[in-house]
């Protein structure tokens, strides 16, 4: 299993609007996605007030690859998320057992 964790900051000025987007848009999405076996979808607290995350263990690379494509490593951006997300970190771990 491949835990990859997906982390964005956003524009001050877009926090609302990406808030929207994520709740809308991509919670949705993730749920609904063969071969996502956990998910958890982390909003901004007090401290980071601009950072968004989303924590998904996959079944394997192969389920991701089918989700993501074959540059798997780079972040999936929806388009809606263009102009909203300043920066964007996605890192990858193996799941211990």
């Amino acid at each position: 299993m491949i835990l990859r964790i997906f982390r964005v900051s956003i524009y001050e000025d877009r926090i609302e609007e990406f808030r929207d987007f994520f709740l809308n848009t991509a919670v949705p999405l993730m749920k609904s996605t063969d071969g996502v076996e956990v998910i958890h979808f982390g909003l901004p607290r007090p401290e980071t007030p601009a950072e968004f995350a989303i924590v998904m263990l996959w079944r394997d690379l192969e389920a991701l690859k089918a989700f993501v494509g074959e540059d798997w490593r780079v972040p999936h951006i929806h388009p809606d998320e263009e102009a909203i997300v300043r920066e964007r970190h996605l890192d990858h771990y193996d799941l211990a057992a």
